[in-house]
């Protein structure tokens, strides 16, 4: 029988952090261990790169922090780090063969943030190439598997993140969401992961897929475990022309998610057994159309009743636009894409073609060859519709409905709800290459994630059942309105302290 690893003996960062700095264990102890795990896991294919040396190297430097009273809050904390965000040490490779061997002479802003709070890295997860892909399977790597099935897919694009916190090699990693590609990977593998609110979280340093949608965000077994990690992330850099500054409100500014989520858990303690007394959720009715698995309308209504059994009220709302999402989404975001990816033309660095006979063959034979299909094919249309005499009735005509979706989303808080929820994804996770023939289908899969990030919204996902004919998770989306990260976390937290769907572990139901 396997030996778990060091960490999995705590049920919280809080927990393992407070025996790591009453001496009970080491930082490299717990390093060791996680490490051994990520090769006992190996058959998941969730790393891309690991480098023992590198990781024990961060765990003795945080031991001597431990033993100076000098650490951060996150110290000793084993994390792993989605392969698009630069690392020094780690290859960076986006999943890609474009950038097989690229090795980044900086670290992103994310990295260096939850590297400078003490968490020690074990190394680079695997994720669709590019960030482009609903199950992780486009990576040039390989696939990844869901560990709670390994003929399933685990989600993408952060498949391989959410692969490896779901088999408890790690507490906690980092992700990236464009248009769902952390609430879904957390649902498909029991887990919980988060994306904030754009702009909150610096993406300098992530390699680009949709610059207006790209947004980086924390995947964790529970919700206050994605606080503590979501806390070091946040805040201003400026680096990235994206980041949003401090409002004069401060509703960006430091320690604003903490002290939001414990004003939320203060407020439900004085409402005693119903803890949410007064909360307002509102559920979108185009979120339960024929589209939807039987199951996960279940797994979904049955999260919705605890809810309401916890004080919430149910409010039926309407968000008129959200089949527009996919066409808006797969038009914008392809559109930025060949934007973004037109830097690899073999001249500058990544992979570069052996032959050819000029300078156009080259770039044209290093693009074919170190770009997969899934984003060959969302480059041409990003071109396409870039192209003159698209420009305007595809591209631009997107924008306008994306700021109808925006509105629509506001104009439900302004005057239904305080907390939006629904499904995640129609259905469990399907099999490894299920949509291998029809790309479109993973596209549709889409269809609940999507108009949060076309309006910028934050959102997570908290597991809240299993299928029936095929017992895989199940999550449940939770979508507030701008800066509300901290009254979801608490609202969600609420929730898992009410049930138990989030300590389920692969091979128990």
């Amino acid at each position: 029988m396997s030996k778990l690893p060091l960490h999995t003996q705590f049920s919280s960062i809080t927990e393992l952090r407070d025996a790591l700095r009453s001496g009970a264990l080491s930082a490299t102890e717990v390093a060791r261990s996680a490490l051994d795990a990520a090769q006992e896991h190996e058959n998941l294919n969730a790393f891309v790169h690991i480098d023992p040396e590198l990781t024990l190297a961060q765990a003795g430097q945080v031991d001597a922090a431990l033993k100076a009273g000098n650490a951060g809050p996150l110290a000793g904390i084993p994390l792993g780090h989605k392969d698009v965000f630069v690392t020094r040490g780690w290859r960076t490779t986006a999943g890609s063969r474009m950038l097989e061997n690229y090795v980044s002479p900086y670290d992103a802003t994310v990295v260096s943030r939850l590297t400078n709070a003490g968490a020690v890295s074990l190394g680079k997860l695997n994720c669709d190439e590019f960030a482009m892909g609903s199950g992780s399977e486009t990576s040039y790597f390989g696939p990844v598997r869901n560990p709670w099935d390994h003929d399933a897919v685990p989600g993408g694009s952060s498949g391989g993140s959410a692969a490896a916190v779901a088999a408890r090699v790690l507490m906690a990693a980092t992700g990236t969401d464009t248009g769902g590609s952390i609430r879904q990977p957390a649902a498909l593998c029991g887990i919980s992961g988060i994306k904030p609110t754009y702009g909150t979280v610096s993406r300098l340093g992530m390699v680009a897929y949709g610059s207006s949608l790209d947004q980086a965000g924390p995947i964790a077994r529970h919700a206050r475990d994605l606080l503590e990690l979501l806390e070091a992330m946040v805040g201003f850099d400026p680096l990235d022309s994206t980041s949003l500054e401090y409002c004069d409100n401060e509703a960006n500014a430091p320690g604003r998610i903490r002290a939001r989520f414990d004003a939320a858990i203060a407020g439900q303690q004085k409402n005693g057994s119903r803890p949410l007394e007064g909360l307002r959720i509102g559920v979108p009715k185009e979120f339960f159309d024929e589209g939807l698995a039987p199951d996960v309308a279940q797994a979904v209504e049955n999260a919705l009743r605890t809810f309401e059994d916890l004080g919430a009220v149910r409010v039926e709302i309407s968000l008129p636009r959200t089949e527009l999402s996919i066409p808006a989404y797969y038009v914008i975001a392809p559109a930025e894409a060949s934007t973004n990816l037109s830097r690899y033309d073999g001249v500058r660095y990544g992979h570069r073609t052996d032959q050819y006979e000029d300078i156009e063959e080259m770039m044209s034979r290093t693009r074919f060859e170190g770009f997969g299909p899934e984003v060959r094919r969302r480059v041409l249309v990003g071109t396409y519709v870039l192209c003159h005499g698209y420009y305007d009735a595809y591209y631009v005509q997107a924008q306008r409905v994306r700021r109808m979706i925006t509105n629509d989303f506001q104009q439900a808080f302004a005057q239904q709800c305080d907390v939006i929820m629904g499904p995640v994804a129609p259905s469990v996770a399907k099999r490894i290459g299920d949509n291998r023939e029809d790309p479109i289908a993973d596209w549709l899969s889409d269809i609940y994630t999507l108009g949060v990030s076309l309006a910028g919204l934050p959102a997570m996902s908290i597991p809240c059942g299993f299928g029936t004919e095929r017992p895989l998770p199940i999550g449940l989306q939770i979508i507030g309105n701008y800066f509300a990260e901290g009254e979801l976390l608490a609202v969600a937290d609420c929730f898992q302290q009410a049930t138990d769907w989030h300590q389920r572990t692969p091979g128990q139901q």
